[in-house]
């Protein structure tokens, strides 16, 4: 992020190379479901990758890429069905605790009822997700996306914004 000087000081420019990623075509899928390959640039007068390429055809070029597709897969198979078993703990929780009221007013020890215990389970439950989240990440993710930031930086060593 750039602030230029001058009579256009209060202007604040964004380069951000991802903002062109959906109107290039990336992310739409083709009628089987799968992502819809958009070639990318060749390079100009035989020069080697990256030279000759804009930051923004760079970042693109990874973003198609079979590497960057594979950690954004991964991402997804975690996160869609951690996100929807959470929530639908969470839906059922709140429909219990609303229309159920014998249900939740039960004891179990004491003073202790099945609306607490479903309710500090809400907290155990986001605890364990955000550890399952963290582990997943460590072990699946983090070396392969790390792998594709250093590709990208070396790709875009040089380059002037």
């Amino acid at each position: 992020m750039e602030k230029p000087e001058g009579c256009e000081a209060a202007a604040v420019r964004l380069d951000d190379p991802w903002y062109d990623a959906l109107a290039s075509g990336w992310g739409e899928l083709d009628g089987t479901g799968a992502p819809t390959p958009v070639p990318s640039p060749a390079p100009a007068g035989g020069a080697t990758r990256g030279a000759g390429h804009s930051a923004a055809e760079i970042y693109l070029e990874v973003q198609r890429s079979a590497a960057f597709q594979e950690v954004r897969s991964r991402y997804r198979r975690f996160v869609v069905p951690a996100a929807l078993a959470f929530l639908t703990w969470y839906v059922v929780y709140v429909v219990a605790a609303t229309t159920a009221h014998d249900l939740m007013a039960r004891p179990v020890v004491g003073a202790v009822n099945v609306a607490m215990v479903a309710g500090l389970g809400q907290f155990l439950s986001t605890f364990l997700l955000t550890w399952a989240y963290a582990r997943h990440a460590r072990l699946r993710r983090d070396r392969p996306a790390l792998e594709l930031r250093w590709d990208t930086q070396e790709l875009t060593r040089g380059i002037k914004r």
